[in-house]
């Protein structure tokens, strides 16, 4: 295991200064203990005050139709970035436009319950178990003829993409996740946390009642916005940009997803019983065993792991990044490059 840094940061490990700071020097210039130069670099990408992900297209995976947008060539090696809630794909506003220069061809997946993405049929439980949210990545593949892709994600993303890279390995060709491992199951859900830890969970309690699920209903953008404050306390987005992700959560099934997934995890919601045999080799906290960068943001206000709580989780090649600035929970929209240029990295480590 190794920790690569990348501008601006600071490691999540103790090291002396001068030896941190020559590693950073060389891992630039490509020439530390035999690290081979990278053969792309993420440059800054302009502010947009409109999406930079074009028209989005659809494809029938699973039991949904799911709306994507996609940028970069048709034949480059695939990355999928995968967002999380109350988040959308604009997250990767400027990611996405940074990867296909580099060569990629970048998919952008609604979640089911997000956007423009909808079940096939009404009979369909609105189920938001970690298991069924990993599947329809699997399911997105398939229908588009993808053996094997790069993922990243954050938050929900995350989390499906390290469950896909440790129960499906052979379709993942490297990974990004931002807080690292978060692979867990109803039972580890059960355990009370330190009063503190616990209070950063209040929307889960709150979604636990149905006052909770009214009323999330009933102030959807309002909720998100806070969210989104707390998570991201430095992070001082613009009323168009918000307002371009709240969109995301007029989804018809939004509320029944949230609400499904935040109880699931507290033992209140049932799953569905196809997904049980994924779920139960999920709860034995499988390994990882793909070439891996874990990130963080020096000012994340969601609950996380700490870094060296989960480093032994992932078997492979392995880096963590610490990405510091006041970069929050929302890494990808706050620190677009330093994502992105992740994203190639671990290509390469």
């Amino acid at each position: 295991m190794k920790t690569i840094t990348t501008f601006p940061v600071e490691t999540g490990r103790p090291r002396a200064g001068v030896l941190a700071t020559s590693l950073l020097a060389c891992l630039f210039l490509g020439v530390a203990g035999g690290v081979a130069a990278r053969p792309a670099t993420a440059t800054a990408a302009p502010a947009a005050s409109a999406s930079t992900l074009g028209t989005l297209k659809h494809v029938r995976a699973g039991v949904l139709d799911v709306a994507y947008a996609e940028l970069g060539p048709a034949k480059g090696p695939v990355v999928i970035l995968l967002h999380g809630w109350p988040y959308d794909i604009h997250s990767y506003d400027a990611v996405a436009p940074l990867l296909a220069a580099k060569g990629y061809r970048v998919l952008v997946p609604y979640a089911r319950g997000y956007g423009d993405t909808r079940f096939l049929s009404s009979d369909t439980p609105r189920n938001a178990e970690p298991a069924a949210l990993a599947q329809d990545v699997i399911d997105f593949m398939d229908a588009l003829g993808i053996r094997q892709a790069g993922l990243a994600g954050f938050d929900w993303g995350a989390r499906s993409a390290n469950i896909v890279a440790a129960l499906w390995p052979e379709r993942v060709r490297s990974l990004v996740s931002v807080s690292g491992y978060l692979i867990s199951s109803q039972a580890a859900g059960s355990a009370p946390l330190p009063p503190k830890a616990e209070l950063q969970w209040w929307y889960q309690f709150y979604f636990a009642t149905d006052r909770g699920r009214d009323g999330y209903d009933k102030n959807r953008h309002d909720f998100a916005r806070l969210i989104w404050q707390l998570a991201s306390p430095q992070w001082k987005f613009d009323d168009a940009t918000f307002a371009r992700s709240a969109a995301a959560l007029d989804n018809p099934d939004q509320v029944a997803i949230a609400i499904h997934n935040y109880r699931w995890r507290l033992g209140l919601a049932e799953g569905e019983a196809k997904y049980a045999p994924l779920e139960q080799r999920l709860a034995a906290l499988p390994s990882i065993s793909v070439p891996t960068i874990t990130m963080e943001g020096d000012a994340n206000g969601a609950p996380h792991p700490t870094a060296e709580s989960y480093a032994k989780r992932f078997t492979g090649k392995y880096a963590y990044r610490l990405v510091s600035g006041g970069i929050g929970h929302n890494l990808p929209q706050e620190s677009p490059q330093a994502f992105a240029q992740a994203v190639i990295d671990v290509d390469h480590l």
